[in-house]
């Protein structure tokens, strides 16, 4: 009878317990969450001559690692509310090279992304070369693999999940439930919590967050982006693909990262 009784009182204690985290878990509803994306240019750089004959190349590349270091850091910043989100760059504190040989598009993206998780589209208006264009579309389906990895991002403890994207892109997410926000950086959703971590190991850049300020944000602080040309995903694609034509081996990670 009385191991019976210390059972029931463990019972309670943990059932309390367990209630008391529950109350005191505190979920952001809305806010802003500021990004480092960080890109191995050497890496990129090396990826990209590789091949190449012209000592021109490598000569190139080595004045470039004499006047810029391994990695490029540019940061962006998303602000959300409930299921809708603005995702841009912050255009201050920015490292630039005027080094053609450092010209990456998926280093150098700076997209802006409103997007609706309830009518499950975005906008993104897109520098491409010359061109602004102002892309209307559904959101991407990502056959997200959750795994049982932890990691701590900007003060809050994340999941890893795996991914691949454009057919052969692979993508390393942490997210967090504690943002039940179903978004992230860039194009990224779909899983049960906030992207706060972001990797594209094959394409050498992460993006992380390092700051997570809860605040009101309204809906003209998440007002998309209205100057570009009009289109979608597919008919972009079609018009990079005409475009690229004639670019040889650089035209399909140049078309990656536009579709990214």
């Amino acid at each position: 009878m009385k191991t019976i009784i210390n059972h029931y009182l463990i019972l309670i204690i943990v059932l309390t317990s367990c209630n008391t985290f529950a109350q005191n878990d505190h979920f952001v509803q809305n806010g802003v969450i500021e990004f480092e994306k960080k890109s191995n240019m050497y890496a990129l750089i090396t990826k990209k001559i590789k091949g190449e004959t012209d000592s021109y190349y490598q000569a190139a590349f080595e004045s470039y690692k004499k006047n810029n270091s391994q990695f490029k850091t540019t940061k962006s910043i998303l602000s959300f509310s409930k299921n809708k989100s603005l995702y841009k760059w912050d255009e201050t504190n920015q490292s630039a090279s005027n080094s053609w040989i450092a010209d990456d598009a998926m280093a150098n993206l700076k997209n802006v992304i409103a997007t609706d998780l309830d009518t499950k589209t975005s906008i993104t208006q897109k520098n491409v070369y010359d061109d602004l264009y102002l892309v209307k579309d559904s959101l991407r389906k990502i056959d997200w693999k959750i795994t049982d990895e932890t990691r701590e991002i900007a003060g809050y403890e994340c999941r890893r999940a795996n991914a691949i994207v454009l057919d052969s892109v692979y993508v390393v997410a942490y997210y967090t439930i504690q943002i039940p926000f179903s978004g992230g950086p860039e194009s990224f959703t779909g899983l049960p919590g906030t992207i706060l971590g972001l990797a594209l190991p094959h394409e050498n850049m992460t993006w992380f967050a390092t700051k997570v300020t809860e605040i009101p944000v309204t809906e003209k602080d998440l007002a998309p982006p209205v100057k570009g040309k009009p289109t979608n995903n597919e008919e972009l694609n079609k018009t990079l693909l005409e475009a690229l034509k004639n670019w040889g081996k650089w035209a399909r990670k140049t078309l990656q990262a536009y579709s990214l």
